[in-house]
């Protein structure tokens, strides 16, 4: 499976073989939407909480005698019916989180790459690198490629002068290859990956990549 490899200018830089097992897999809607919503399980952070009846501030005494009073019966004014009483089965501080199994996890991740790649959205760039760290001059590369919202993975480590120039452009996100996620790849329109995240990405999901 071939694919050219170009630029930040836009220019041909050869071409390289993608793994058929990371950019050819028949993409799972199914699997990607149980990882996305495993991801944004976990992002929540569940600090949500309400008082109970045995956490609200008042008085433990009983409001009037039991009977008597034509009223109906009362034994606490911390009770949910009153209007300074507790809340009966309000929100509470937990983790939202919950276990996914790795392998679904994996062909999650395969299944976004592997979409991308198949509505042709995909785009293989020689390096990502900035020589000054200035957004104008990104900014400017960005727009002459058509992208309006562009994910780019990197190697191991991303150069920190073009993450630096691509913090303030709108629609542009800059990850090395371990944060790659189904989620960020999903909610952006492009995704571009260098010749070094190819090679990480391969090894990270178990996959021997193939040289042109």
């Amino acid at each position: 499976m071939k694919q050219d490899v170009i630029t930040l200018a836009n220019q041909k830089a050869g071409e390289i073989n993608l793994p058929e097992a990371l950019f050819g897999a028949a993409p799972r809607a199914d699997i990607m939407a149980r990882v996305v919503h495993w991801q944004l399980a976990k992002r929540r952070a569940g600090t949500h909480k309400v008082k109970g009846m045995g956490e609200v501030s008042g008085t433990t005494k009983k409001p009037y005698k039991q009977k008597g009073t034509g009223r109906a019966r009362q034994g606490s004014l911390r009770s949910p019916q009153f209007r300074t009483g507790g809340v009966v089965h309000g929100p509470v501080v937990r983790d939202h989180g919950y276990d996914l199994p790795k392998k679904v996890r994996r062909l999650g991740l395969i299944s976004a790459l592997s979409q991308k790649k198949a509505e042709g959205k995909l785009v293989v760039l020689e390096a990502a690198a900035s020589e000054d760290g200035k957004t104008a001059a990104l900014k400017k590369q960005v727009a002459a490629l058509g992208w309006s919202s562009a994910l780019v993975i990197d190697g191991a480590e991303v150069d920190a002068r073009f993450l630096r120039a691509a913090r303030n452009i709108p629609g542009l996100d800059v990850l090395p290859t371990i944060g790659a996620n189904v989620y960020d790849i999903l909610r952006h329109d492009v995704l571009a990956v260098t010749r070094a995240a190819l090679e990480t990405l391969a090894a990270r999901l178990g996959v021997e990549e193939k040289r042109a």
